[in-house]
């Protein structure tokens, strides 16, 4: 979810596997900044949010060529949950029924592209996971400007609400980690061993599944 700790989880889980980090490119992506602060007239007009999902899912295809560049690699963001941003745009009327459309056959075609790569999906899926009450609060104490409309507020809402969901029900390509960020504030040192740890355990399981 927006704002719930991922830069720093993916700092702390890439420095202890000594991995190469991929992170999600925001500052300076114009369409973004529109995305968040457009009026519903320019939104429709000018399709930011459907430019927006076309814009992150490339970037996410690049991340996942350039991390097949090394050994490991670690990425805060997942093409794979792109889908979910995509479908939650639809549902509130932002991106239209044939944009959807258009977007999952794009979706498609990189998917069967994966199937040929050497790793084509990851090891860990690491899902944070927090209230909305402090992902609002960690939003706003961070400052990026775009993302403080108050507008925006029906919208995060409803990506919170269905995140888990997504997750739980939806996901199936890796092992996942679902680790509460409210009750382990990764800014203490002990929580951030226990997260790590935690990431270990499930890499060994994977790992003998593997050899199984």
């Amino acid at each position: 979810m927006i704002g719930v700790g991922k830069t720093t989880a993916a700092n702390l889980i890439s420095q202890h596997l000594d991995a190469p980090l991929h992170l999600e490119s925001v500052e300076g992506n114009e369409i973004l900044e529109k995305f968040y602060t457009a009026t519903p007239e320019e939104e429709q007009a000018k399709r930011y949010p459907f430019l927006l999902q076309l814009a992150f899912l490339n970037s996410r295809y690049t991340d996942i060529k350039r991390a097949l560049e090394s050994r490991h690699a670690v990425l805060d963001r997942s093409i794979y949950e792109d889908w979910y941003f995509a479908r939650v745009n639809t549902d509130m009327g932002r991106i239209s029924d044939l944009e959807f459309s258009l977007y999952e056959n794009l979706l498609a075609n990189m998917m069967e592209e994966l199937e040929v790569f050497p790793k084509k999906s990851p090891d860990l899926f690491v899902f944070l996971h927090a209230d909305f009450d402090t992902i609002i609060r960690r939003i706003s104490n961070r400052g990026r400007d775009f993302e403080q409309d108050a507008s925006q507020l029906a919208y995060f809402r409803r990506l919170w609400e269905g995140y888990r969901d997504w997750v739980e029900n939806r996901y199936q390509e890796s092992p996942v980690l679902v680790f509460d960020t409210d009750l382990y504030d990764l800014s203490e040192p002990d929580n951030q061993r226990l997260l790590l740890q935690l990431v270990d355990d499930k890499l060994a399981e994977y790992a003998q599944l593997q050899s199984a």
